[in-house]
C-alpha cells in the first residue's frame, strides 16, 4: 500500500512514506511524525488513511534517523533543523497535492507533529484548508507560528492529563485563534494520556478515545476538502 518515495524540498531532495488508496485518487494529506520519527507505527496511521480513501504522505523530518529511547528522541527533536523542516513539509504538500491531483490539502500531526501541523498551515496557507494537530507541542524557542496568516480550519485533539500541553493551554490557544476570525475546534478528552492514540505504546494508547477521534478527522478532512 504504500512506499518511500523523494520529492523536492526547495532545491534540495527530500524523502518520505506515501500510502495511496486503491484507485489512487483520493483527499490529500500530509502525515507529520511524533519525535521517534518516521517509525512503522506513522506509516500505519498513513496507510489507515489510504485505506479510507485519502492520498497520505510522512515526510521524514529526521532523515533516516530514529528511536525508540524518550531521550534519544528529545535530542533528534531538539536538533532538527527548523528551517530544512519546513522546506520538507512544504515539498510534501506540493508532492500530496500533485500525486492526489488535488489542491486542497490537510496536514494531521501528532506531538511534535501536532506543532508542526499548525506551523505547515501557517506556512502553506495557499494549499492547506484544514489541520488536525493531536496534542500538539512547540517546543522550540521562537517557532511561535504567525497564526493570522492561517487559512485552515483548524480541529485539534488533546488529552485531559497531558503535562506537555495542559487543558489551559489549549483553551489559550484556541480563544488566540477564534480572535483572529479562524475556525477552530480543540478538543479536550478527558482522562486521557498524551500520544493516547500510539497504539504501539499501551501505558498512554486508549483505544475508544483514539477511534471516536479519528473517525472526526476522516469525516473534518472529508468535509472542509472534498
Amino acid at each position: 500500500m504504500g512506499q518511500m518515495v523523494d520529492f523536492p524540498s526547495n532545491g534540495g531532495t527530500a524523502s518520505g512514506y506515501l500510502a495511496t488508496p486503491e484507485g489512487g485518487r483520493g483527499i490529500p494529506v500530509v502525515v507529520i511524525q511524533e519525535w521517534w520519527g518516521l517509525v512503522p507505527h506513522i506509516k500505519d496511521v498513513a496507510d489507515r488513511f489510504a485505506i479510507e480513501g485519502f492520498v497520505a504522505l510522512v515526510p521524514d523530518l529526521f532523515h533516516g534517523q530514529t528511536t525508540t529511547e524518550p531521550d534519544e528522541a528529545g535530542k533528534l527533536m531538539m536538533s532538527m533543523n527548523l528551517d530544512q523542516a519546513a522546506r520538507d513539509m512544504s515539498g510534501a504538500v506540493d508532492k500530496v497535492a500533485e500525486e492526489a491531483g488535488i489542491e486542497r490539502v490537510g496536514v494531521v500531526g501528532f506531538c511534535m507533529g501536532g506543532g508542526l501541523a499548525l506551523m505547515l498551515a501557517t506556512q502553506r496557507p495557499d494549499k492547506v484548508k484544514a489541520v488536525s494537530p493531536w496534542y500538539g507541542l512547540i517546543p522550540w524557542p521562537n517557532a511561535e507560528p504567525d497564526y493570522s496568516q492561517l487559512d485552515a480550519a483548524v480541529l485539534g485533539h488533546y488529552a485531559g492529563k497531558d503535562g506537555y500541553f495542559s487543558p489551559e493551554m489549549v483553551a489559550q490557544l484556541e480563544q488566540k485563534l477564534r480572535d483572529l476570525g479562524k475556525e477552530a475546534n480543540l478538543h479536550v478528552v478527558p482522562d486521557t494520556e498524551h500520544a493516547f492514540f500510539n497504539d504501539t505504546r499501551p501505558e498512554v494508547h486508549d483505544p475508544e478515545a483514539s477511534a471516536a477521534c479519528w473517525r472526526e478527522t476522516l469525516d473534518f478532512f472529508s468535509d472542509k476538502l472534498g
